[in-house]
């Protein structure tokens, strides 16, 4: 060890506090917290176990100590955490904490207003959240809406400028959304009353929300009211079925803090469970990115600082998987071992580790786009193509000793096939085994269409053939005046070569480069897709022209048994009453007879 860090060891106070490492350059490379600065700083430098090898690592780095002196443990653990997010020193565990979740706000107004934001300011007002599921505070938004009488304008309704009839009422007066305060038609009171009403669903007291809501039916029945009654009543099922939505637990189990955690070597999820009046009414899950050896009990410590700080929570029972140094004064720290509470902890790891799950295949998912995204950049500059190929289109004939052609077409989106916009195309306009012209119509029929429908055209479009095949193709483009519009290629089915049209040589390509194999893949997708079709479609015809030949069954007959049947094994298969239902007595016989003497 340098004499210089020995020295600033020794001269560590005992106190309490945070201490910092920093790296020869000055680089902040640790926080930490310590109930005792000198006995936690030394055991880095003179601890006799074996340590993670990132914290030798770390060690071998620190050139500079420093240190804050704060008076306990906890201030201890409140200042670290605020160092580490403000700062992010390399070997900290990672809170990735989102700051773009929106809260909901009480505006600090003389009729405050309700509404979404994205970044709270200290202004005086109250702000509710962050709402992780930005479609479930959209419903409590809505409910609010329905049920109390809330302005959604900015005017300034100070008692001065309703009292000058500065304002005048809006659409929303008119439509039942509120009460005109602007002009003096609701006091203060009353919306006051609506504005505390609306805190307690906030805070999850719907209990409380549904007496004040039954005491307003009451009152309008007794009055006669009988509309208003038959209002208030609505709203009053609204609430029950907002309250109906919530996850309940145990009624006993009252403002309680659940706290669970799932880790791996990699990273550590915290989740946390809010529950106010048996019902859980906020539920959070925050990651850790690990740096070294942090315990899961270090990890948990923040996250109940963190989270308890950021819903500024007043629970004074947090339930816990283990037992913890962490203390809070007044705050009971718990470890239940049965019953409701232990049911509630399970609860909490299991969300913990259903949001790994969830991020570990969305992890998957971007690495997988990534690769694709890196692919097509590669196959845009190989082939030298105007766009990034996100949509790449392939063609592909099909025959069978000159007759039954078809051409096959499959679809590539982001380097992965479409198989919904797989298409096949029967030729109507070739006689004979014309691979050229086959090419020639379908490529022109394709894109005539999606002209036609105004549908976006490929990137790239690939030809299985030579330069013949290439040229035919590139013919249809130009008679659409699209040649300008998208590239086109072609693969030489002996060498693997790759053609452009009017080029006589092929593209300088890697043979064992990923975009060739892109192109051999949708190449080979194309010849499947083509030669499955047609094969059925050959089935289709042997089927046919074997009925036809039947003496007494016609084409239409045979369209009706094909119709209905699909195959001749079905077919062979089916009894005398199904077939007489479809063709009559009289052809069934006929049929039957037939078949008969074809079975073995």
């Amino acid at each position: 060890m340098l004499p210089d860090l020995k020295k600033q060891i020794r001269d560590l106070p005992v106190n309490p506090g945070v201490y910092r490492y920093y790296d020869a350059e000055g680089k902040l490379l640790y926080i930490g917290k310590a109930r005792n600065l000198k006995k936690r700083v030394a055991s880095y430098f003179f601890t006799k176990n074996d340590i993670h090898f990132r914290t030798r690592l770390m060690v071998s780095k620190i050139r500079k100590i420093e240190y804050t002196i704060v008076n306990t443990e906890n201030d201890a653990l409140l200042l670290e955490n605020s160092l580490i997010k403000k700062y992010q020193p390399r070997y900290n565990v990672l809170l990735k904490d989102d700051k773009s979740y929106p809260f909901i706000v009480i505006k600090n107004e003389p009729f405050p207003r309700v509404f979404p934001v994205r970044n709270p300011v200290k202004d005086g007002s109250e702000y509710y959240g962050p709402y992780v599921n930005v479609q479930g505070m959209k419903f409590v938004l809505d409910l609010i809406q329905k049920i109390f009488y809330v302005r959604s304008c900015s005017l300034n309704l100070t008692e001065q400028n309703i009292k000058a009839h500065k304002f005048r009422v809006c659409l929303d007066y008119h439509i039942g959304l509120c009460k005109g305060p602007c002009e003096g038609l609701q006091s203060k009171e009353d919306y006051m009353q609506n504005i505390q009403q609306i805190r307690n669903i906030l805070k999850g007291n719907t209990n409380e929300v549904i007496k004040f809501v039954k005491r307003q039916v009451d009152e309008a029945a007794e009055n006669l009211e009988y509309e208003k009654a038959q209002l208030f009543s609505e709203k009053l099922e609204s609430l029950e079925r907002f309250q109906a939505k919530s996850t309940v637990v145990n009624p006993d189990i009252n403002n309680v803090d659940v706290f669970a955690i799932y880790s791996n070597e990699q990273y550590a999820f915290v989740n946390y469970l809010k529950v106010a009046n048996g019902t859980i009414i906020r539920t959070d899950t925050i990651e850790f990115g690990k740096r070294m050896d942090e315990s899961d009990s270090d990890i948990i410590t923040m996250a109940i600082v963190e989270l308890r700080n950021k819903y500024e929570s007043n629970s004074k029972e947090v339930l816990v998987p283990f037992p913890l140094l962490y203390k809070e004064e007044g705050v009971k720290f718990a470890v239940p071992i049965v019953g409701d509470k232990k049911k509630l902890l399970e609860l909490s790891r299991k969300n913990a580790f259903y949001y790994y799950q969830e991020r570990l295949k969305s992890t998957e998912l971007n690495k997988d786009k990534r690769k694709n995204m890196e692919l097509l950049e590669q196959a845009k500059r190989d082939l030298d193509l105007k766009e990034i190929p996100f949509h790449i289109e392939c063609f592909d004939n099909s025959n069978l000793q000159g007759t039954e052609a078809v051409s096959a077409i499959v679809v590539f989106k982001n380097g992965v096939p479409s198989k919904k916009d797989y298409r096949i195309f029967n030729v109507k306009t070739v006689d004979g085994p014309d691979d050229f012209a086959t090419m020639e119509e379908a490529v022109f029929r394709r894109y005539k269409r999606m002209i036609d429908e105004k549908t976006p055209l490929p990137q790239l479009i690939i030809i299985d053939g030579g330069k013949g095949q290439v040229s035919a193709a590139w013919k249809s483009l130009v008679k659409l005046g699209i040649q300008d519009k998208v590239d086109m290629i072609g693969i030489a089915k002996k060498l693997e070569d790759i053609f452009k049209p009017g080029d006589s040589l092929p593209l300088s390509i890697n043979k064992k480069s990923q975009t060739l194999r892109l192109i051999q893949r949708a190449r080979d997708e194309a010849h499947r897709h083509g030669i499955t079709r047609h094969r059925q479609k050959r089935i289709n015809t042997n089927l046919r022209s074997g009925i036809e030949e039947i003496k007494g069954i016609g084409k239409v007959t045979t369209e009706k048994l094909l119709a209905h049947f699909k195959s001749i094994k079905k077919l062979k298969e089916a009894s005398t009453e199904e077939i007489e239902k479809v063709i009559g007595k009289a052809r069934t016989k006929i049929l039957i007879e037939k078949l008969k003497d074809e079975t073995p």
